[in-house]
């Protein structure tokens, strides 16, 4: 990531070696162009998202342009004196809090935030800081004296009050568990190194309610760059301990029932597994596992997902030199076309394909590269980047956005990378100035055109998975209780009607509808109550229909056996004569240029129509056959 390396892994420890150096870079030397204009302040919170957009209150695009103001998440590198500076990434000192506090006022930190045509800010903090009852030392906050004697979160809630005060969005991003810096064996692998998923979804609820009542906080960055410890690799959907998949939604749908209904959830790819050695099985999965497993959250418009991407590090590179390097390619070691369609399938696709299971905005929430780089591939790489950011409007945020120029004795020294760098004296230097090679492609980034006005709503689809544990997203039927006991539970978010099912896996595929009444319960269908004499719609097969005036919501089975299906009145008279089955028991049974997408790879599924609706689920206990679901009865939905 920030330093020499984000993802140094287990190969390190079990090498003996230590991380290698890293020769500085030369000065720039090339001036460049004037600093954007100011961004626009006038938005209405909160944010929600309408398919690969992110919006307003009102509908109207708001493209998140961010940067990483570092700090409150740890700078200590792990060794030495943790006092000293000089054992803090790039000598910087931050005191488990934003950087920049010792130096310069807050009011000039936000202007000069504008300045560079900002509209929101990813504040990481860690586990450890939310914990912390120490006060941070006075010479911290030496430009802000009002914050002496505070604890380090009553410093970022202080931060949190000014930006959101200035107009600007705030993402919350749990960035470490302990605060110190990065990139290594460090315990910060996992959202769970050193603490359960459970007590890591109680600190994000803690947080969550501590700012609800702020509506400028739009956002929650549930965990920064998930990555191998020592021994385990973080995984998507197998369902165990190492489940980024699974805790991510856990974590989410506590955060908007428990804390905040109104937050965007930001879930970021996995950042590395394997061990970077040639011939083992490496590489940075970032969102390529979205495709085939999304999430679908409680409260469904609020998902945005994440990636990162720096020039030093690539697909299966980890970024290391000397040891821990491989012979895999950089992204900076890739032509323009290579990088737009690694770009593409590791990330891109996500907002690009639309109306599918797994559209939704993507913010690549990291990227960045110093001042002092001279070298051609790497500065060609941001050229390049920021190029495709702005080609894709692509929602997005710069690492670090605050850093020293000076050591905290007055040398020369501290982040190249930031964008905005002060001396002791609080003099600043970085991409508004002209000298910094960076302002250029910042700048055509920062202005460049995008959509804005209002986005209007389509179609959504959503994936439900009961392949490990239920995924019940409706609110309505979570009040409601346990509406079948023992077995493993899907159903639609509120909103939502059931529109395909798998024939194993246990997957379901749901489509936005208005068709459920505004009041009434639900109906659990265990048998074949509702089948009228004369409409045995799959000859052989059980049948669980639903009654009347009535439309599928979500299922349940036992094991591969279908165990009941799940209804909702309709707000509207329902047609209840005819349909037809849609049989997916021997092969995709799906309508052609469907919605939805693949909602089960590797299985087989059907899937009514869009002017249809889904009144029953058939299957078979014959000898020899799966019991799990086999037709749907699809049924024409009400004229409009």
């Amino acid at each position: 990531m920030k330093s020499l390396l984000r993802v140094v892994l287990s190969v390190l420890l079990l090498a003996g070696g230590a991380l290698p150096a890293v020769a500085a870079p030369a000065p720039p030397s090339e001036p460049s162009a004037a600093p954007p204009a100011a961004a626009d302040a006038a938005w209405t919170p909160p944010l929600s998202t309408r398919g690969r957009y992110i919006v307003d209150a009102r509908g109207e695009r708001f493209r998140l342009r961010s940067g990483n103001w570092d700090g409150a998440q740890g700078s200590w590198n792990g060794s030495g004196d943790r006092n000293d500076p000089a054992t803090h990434h790039a000598g910087q000192d931050s005191h488990g809090i934003p950087l920049g506090l010792d130096r310069v006022a807050l009011p000039a930190l936000l202007a000069d935030f504008r300045a560079l045509g900002l509209n929101s800010v990813r504040l990481p903090f860690s586990n450890e800081m939310l914990h912390t009852a120490a006060p941070v030392p006075d010479s911290a906050v030496a430009a802000n004296p009002a914050l002496r004697g505070r604890t380090p979160l009553q410093v970022y809630d202080a931060v949190v009050s000014a930006l959101t005060e200035a107009g600007f969005a705030v993402i919350l991003n749990n960035h470490t568990g302990t605060t110190r810096w990065c990139c290594g064996l460090d315990g910060n692998e996992r959202w769970n190194s050193g603490r359960s998923t459970a007590q890591w979804a109680d600190d994000w609820v803690f947080l969550a309610r501590r700012y609800r009542d702020n509506p400028r906080v739009v956002g929650a960055d549930l965990y920064n760059e998930v990555r191998r410890d020592t021994w385990d690799d973080p995984n998507w959907g197998l369902g165990d301990s190492h489940d980024w998949q699974a805790a991510s939604q856990e974590a989410a749908d506590r955060i908007l029932t428990e804390a905040n209904p109104n937050l965007l959830i930001v879930i970021e790819g996995i950042n590395w597994t394997g061990i970077p050695l040639d011939g083992f099985a490496h590489g940075r999965p970032t969102l390529t596992p979205v495709r085939t497993l999304s999430h679908t959250l409680v409260v469904s418009d609020k998902l945005v997902y994440s990636a990162h991407f720096y020039g030093y590090t690539g697909p299966h590179h980890s970024g290391a030199t000397g040891l821990g390097e491989t012979h895999d390619a950089r992204y900076q070691d890739m032509t323009p076309a290579q990088l737009r369609q690694t770009l593409y399938d590791q990330a891109f696709f996500v907002s690009a394909e639309t109306g599918t299971h797994f559209t939704a905005p993507v913010w690549i929430s990291e990227f960045g590269i110093g001042a002092d780089e001279t070298g051609a591939a790497p500065r060609a790489w941001f050229q390049n980047f920021t190029g495709e950011l702005a080609a894709s409007d692509a929602d997005f945020a710069y690492w670090p956005l605050v850093g020293w120029s000076t050591t905290a004795q007055g040398a020369p020294g501290g982040d190249s990378w930031a964008m905005l760098r002060y001396d002791a004296a609080g003099r600043r230097t970085g991409v508004l100035d002209a000298a910094d090679w960076r302002t250029a492609p910042w700048t055509a980034l920062a202005t460049a055109p995008g959509r804005t006005g209002p986005v209007p709503a389509a179609p959504a689809w959503y994936q439900l998975d009961t392949s490990h544990r239920d995924h019940v997203a409706s609110l309505r039927t979570r009040a409601a209780g346990d509406w079948d006991v023992g077995a493993r539970k899907a159903v639609c978010p509120d909103g939502a009607r059931l529109a395909g099912l798998s024939h194993t896996g246990g997957y379901g595929l749901c489509s936005t509808s208005d068709l459920r009444a505004a009041s009434g319960g639900q109906t659990v269908v265990r048998d074949e109550t509702y089948v009228p004499a004369g409409g045995d719609w799959a000859g052989g097969y059980t049948k669980f229909q639903c009654p009347a005036g009535q439309f599928l919501i979500g299922y349940s089975e036992r094991g591969e056996r279908v165990s009941a299906a799940l209804c909702a009145p309709a707000r509207t008279a329902l047609p209840t004569a005819g349909g037809r089955t849609v049989w997916f028991d021997r092969g995709d049974n799906r309508p052609a240029g469907a919605g939805g997408g693949d909602f089960a790879s590797g299985h087989y599924k059907g899937q009514c129509l869009a002017t249809e609706y889904a009144a029953g689920i058939a299957f078979t206990t014959r000898v020899g056959s799966r019991p799990s679901p086999a037709a749907l009865l699809c049924r024409a939905l009400p004229a409009a």
